[in-house]
């Protein structure tokens, strides 16, 4: 058979494969450029970019776990000007669409980030983070329906780009919160961000992280995030990317058959930088092997045959009130 074609699209946003970076594990992209070979993924999703500059949250910042790691990084970051003025000449030379991770500290901030990223050439999608655990109120706008809805609307209409909105698992139910973004506009939703978690120093009688919690990552969460990829591509029609433990291509397959249109792959990149070349090309490879000439034939084929609906709520990880403190 001819080689199987892995191409996909969010939206307008056409990709060669659906393997991209998963934000914050991956720079800002150019760091990698010399190391990895680019031109094999699907594209780059780079470390969250705030208004201002950004030191971050006290050491230490990272902890391996059992199946993963903690991260409590706090958004570290140039800010928009250090980003323009030391980065985008750098990102303009990859050879994979370059996907530009924002947060801010207000909606007018979100919008305005929008508007100054769609003003951007080299950018060609935004991935709005409306999830981060590890800020004071990282989670304000990822758990509310009613501000989901009205910040992507309001950033797809700044921007005028692709926009995936980036969830979190730590919300009594993602799909209203997936349903919302997709009134709103988006283009796709990325799910899932890291589940709440801590590491305890026993003989301190401490916790390690200096803000008590972390995020947690890799193959642990894979299961948890899986389901809630799986649940949510059948309650909405927008692409689903699918972020949460790959760390080889039978992982991303799992997820394009829960109804991943793409995937990210994160804290894998920790152990190897060419961890998404790999995956992307042992994916042909199996393709290939078992006769599947395109993949997207593979996406939502676990989906039962009835209408779109979603049976129960995800699980719950945290209540209202812990969320808002975070």
């Amino acid at each position: 058979m001819n080689s199987p074609s892995l191409a996909v699209s969010i939206g307008p946003l056409d990709l060669r494969n659906p393997v991209l970076t998963a934000s914050g594990t991956f720079g800002l992209g150019h760091e990698f450029a010399d190391l990895v070979d680019l031109s094999a993924i699907g594209g780059v999703v780079t470390k969250t970019v705030t208004m201002n500059e950004r030191i971050g949250n006290p050491p230490p910042r990272t902890m391996e776990s059992a199946g993963g790691m903690l991260n409590s990084i706090g958004l570290m970051n140039p800010g928009w000007d250090g980003f323009v003025e030391r980065t985008l000449p750098k990102v303009a030379a990859l050879p994979c669409p370059f996907i530009l991770n924002i947060a801010g500290k207000s909606e007018a901030e979100f919008v305005e980030l929008s508007r100054r990223a769609g003003e951007l050439a080299e950018v060609a999608a935004l991935e709005l983070n409306l999830s981060c655990p590890n800020v004071s109120g990282g989670l304000d706008f990822g758990r509310d329906p009613v501000a989901a809805e009205q910040i992507v609307a309001r950033c797809v209409e700044a921007s005028g780009l692709p926009l995936m909105a980036k969830l979190s698992p730590n919300v009594e139910d993602v799909v209203p919160i997936a349903q919302a973004c997709e009134r709103g506009g988006a283009t796709a939703v990325s799910l899932i961000n890291t589940f709440l978690g801590t590491a305890i120093d026993w003989r301190a009688r401490k916790t390690i992280f200096a803000r008590g919690i972390a995020g947690v990552s890799g193959p642990a969460i894979k299961p948890m995030a899986l389901l809630a990829v799986f649940r949510t591509s059948q309650a909405i029609s927008i692409p689903v990317v699918g972020i949460g433990g790959i760390a080889s291509a039978t992982d991303v397959l799992e997820y394009l058959v829960a109804g991943a249109t793409a995937v990210q792959v994160g804290t894998a990149c920790f152990l190897d930088p060419a961890m998404p070349v790999t995956i992307a090309v042992e994916l042909r490879r199996l393709l290939q092997s078992e006769g599947i000439e395109d993949i997207r034939a593979l996406i939502g084929s676990a989906h039962p045959s009835q209408p779109k609906h979603v049976a129960s709520a995800t699980p719950r990880a945290v209540n209202q009130a812990e969320v808002s403190e975070k």
